[in-house]
């Protein structure tokens, strides 16, 4: 559809020799490594080119910074569900109507589905309009659920709930799944149908034309090493240019921030609240396995005004496997609270560890999820791009589902950006063209009244009674009047803004690991697979150096080495013996964006690794 650029035999030729790159400089082992300067007062931690510019850096003087260039018709930064369904419905609409579209998919992680994390229990009513065959296609769907437990716990007890036809829990049609296997089928699905994809390759940069509107992406560079300076191996990366960049990166996408800011694109709403979600997979006794049970709880060790709860789902795919994991809302205000430790104290309630006892975790990881809904629904288009899926934020928090609106959302997308794309008599005031009608389509659409009709349950849960509270208001107002009331609560603001300073509040005392149920943070994170080339500039940037020790430390006792799920940050004696320093374990990170999201002073920039690195999830 377009005229061919001119790099772009150049630039094939270019991801060729980055993927031999990368094959050459895989990280060999999992590790945490120390690294501090002395050159000043306190020890530098930061060496990304975002906070220290190249352009006044000596050491990258006669550097050739030249990128090469490609060009496609849409380019789609995440191939996460949102992402792939709108890169599939793309080409399907092509196919169908014989027209030739170029669609490429860039995704920071190594493989298709290795970084995707969910509970998860999907409705597949998205699936069945992507493919309506796709049981015939092999989905990996095994699971639907046959049985649905909901209650209240207390530290010795479980008081049921019953889950009446109606409220967002009940999941009668539903599917469990492991959603890193249903991404990776639907990147197949995807390349068959002519997507062209490519894994290892993080989008690091948004590209603009001269009139302001988006003209694509770029690459992460490689070879840099851990002090900023380039290596031998020093390589550019590349840049996608497009008519529609679509982005669907996730929860609190990299890119999805420099754009909101950028086109002021949350002037019109609620700011965004987030939780916490850990998990585990384990191999559980036979006798105790039950495929098809879904088992959802709020209360112990959460006490009321903390919002979060439990999931265990048993599933079905040719061993005694459960997922369970334990979800803790970042709008929390003890910064002693710590939600890894929380999910392992979880573990040893008198009606889980029945479950556990005499089994084994086989996987473990963390991703942070989208709680704000309908009040904190950014504007989805600007100039040469829109929002897809988690990054705007499409999570029904009631149900626990974001995976059926996720892939509606990017759906909608192809479908109105197929049609600017096709229009003979198009005209655009932009050289990136703009697609407002997906919003107004989306506003149109089953996913904007779903989201519409539970906006008031997660704010309702900051009342005197908190959950408790929010339950109430979900029986009388959602289930009777299913969200018609004339009124729509308002979240309580930043979840980084919620913190009350150390000395108001009680430090948490938390049980020790026994080794079997429950277990340490750096042997949980060795099961996620988690690797990054250890020689490269810290992806987790800190804005001022000097703030963690001074305000995070001083006031907060330092909480980002508890919140962060994968042991990235402690506090640490300085060399020199006068005062304590933060040391950034930056190959441990998981890539769950809390610390980008809870930090209290806002002063992590979480920004892309080199593309490959991260968690190696397999089918969490």
């Amino acid at each position: 559809m377009f005229p061919a650029c001119k790099y772009t035999l150049q630039a094939r030729q270019c991801l060729c020799s980055l993927k031999a790159l990368q094959r050459d400089h895989l990280p060999s082992l999992f590790c945490a490594t120390r690294w501090s300067s002395s050159s000043s007062t306190t020890p530098r931690i930061t060496s990304h080119y975002t906070v220290y510019p190249r352009d006044k850096d000596p050491r990258w003087e006669g550097v050739n910074m030249e990128r090469f260039a490609d060009e496609a018709d849409v380019v789609i930064v995440g191939a996460g569900p949102a992402g792939l369904s709108a890169a599939i419905h793309l080409k399907q609409l092509a196919s169908e109507q014989g027209k030739e579209l170029r669609v490429c998919v860039v995704e920071k992680a190594s493989q298709i589905g290795a970084h995707t994390l969910s509970g998860a229990c999907i409705e597949p009513s998205a699936l069945q309009e992507l493919f309506p065959d796709w049981k015939e296609r092999g989905a990996p769907l095994h699971t639907p659920v046959t049985e649905d437990k909901f209650g209240i716990l207390t530290e010795r007890y479980r008081i049921p709930v019953p889950i009446l036809p109606g409220l967002p829990m009940n999941n009668h049609g539903n599917y469990i799944v492991r959603l890193g296997h249903l991404v990776s089928w639907l990147g197949e699905q995807a390349e068959e149908l002519g997507v062209e994809l490519y894994p290892g390759y993080a989008a690091a940069e948004v590209l603009f034309h001269e009139d302001g509107s988006v003209k694509g992406i770029a690459t992460n560079d490689v070879g840099i090493s851990k002090d900023g300076s380039p290596k031998d191996t020093f390589e550019r990366g590349m840049e996608l240019h497009a008519k529609v960049t679509i982005f669907g990166e996730g929860c609190h996408g990299h890119l999805a921030k420099q754009l909101y800011k950028h086109f002021n694109l949350r002037q019109d709403c609620e700011p965004q609240t987030y939780a916490i979600g850990l998990k585990e997979v384990w191999v559980i006794d036979e006798k105790k396995w039950k495929p098809g049970r879904v088992e959802h709880t709020v209360g112990w060790p959460l006490d009321r005004h903390s919002y979060g709860g439990s999931f265990l789902y048993h599933l079905n795919e040719g061993e005694p496997l459960v997922a369970l994991g334990f979800v803790v809302g970042l709008d929390y205000q003890n910064p002693y609270m710590n939600p890894f430790r929380e999910f392992q104290r979880w573990k040893h309630h008198p009606t889980v560890l029945p479950t556990l006892e005499g089994g084994k975790r086989i996987s473990y990881g963390a991703r942070a999820l989208n709680e704000g809904g309908f009040q904190s629904l950014p504007k989805l288009t600007f100039p040469g791009g829109l929002l897809v899926g988690c990054s705007p934020g499409f999570m029904n928090v009631p149900k626990i589902k974001g995976t059926h609106s996720a892939m509606k959302s990017g759906m909608m997308a192809a479908e109105t950006v197929f049609s600017k794309l096709t229009n003979e008599n198009l005209q655009s005031e932009t050289k990136g063209l703009c697609v407002p009608e997906y919003e107004e389509n989306l506003k149109n659409s089953w996913v904007w009244k779903e989201l519409y009709s539970v906006r008031n349950i997660r704010p309702s849960c900051h009342g005197l009674f908190g959950v408790y509270g929010g339950m109430v208001y979900t029986g009388i107002f959602y289930w009777i009047l299913r969200g018609k009331e004339p009124w729509t609560l308002k979240h309580k603001g930043l979840d980084s803004a919620q913190l009350k300073p150390a000395k108001d509040c009680t430090p948490i005392e938390y049980p020790k690991p026994d080794g079997k149920i429950s277990f340490d943070l750096l042997s949980s994170v060795a099961l996620s697979g988690t690797n990054h080339e250890h020689d490269q500039p810290p992806h987790l940037t800190l804005k001022n150096d000097n703030i963690p020790v001074n305000n995070n430390l001083a006031i907060y006792d330092g909480p980002e080495q508890r919140f962060c799920p994968a042991g990235v940050y402690e506090y640490v004696p300085k060399e020199t013996g006068d005062g304590m320093r933060l040391q950034i374990n930056a190959q441990n990170c998981v890539h769950c964006k809390t610390c980008d999201i809870k930090d209290p002073s806002q002063n992590i920039n979480w920004v892309v690794p080199e593309g490959g690195g991260g968690p190696a999830y397999n089918g969490m």
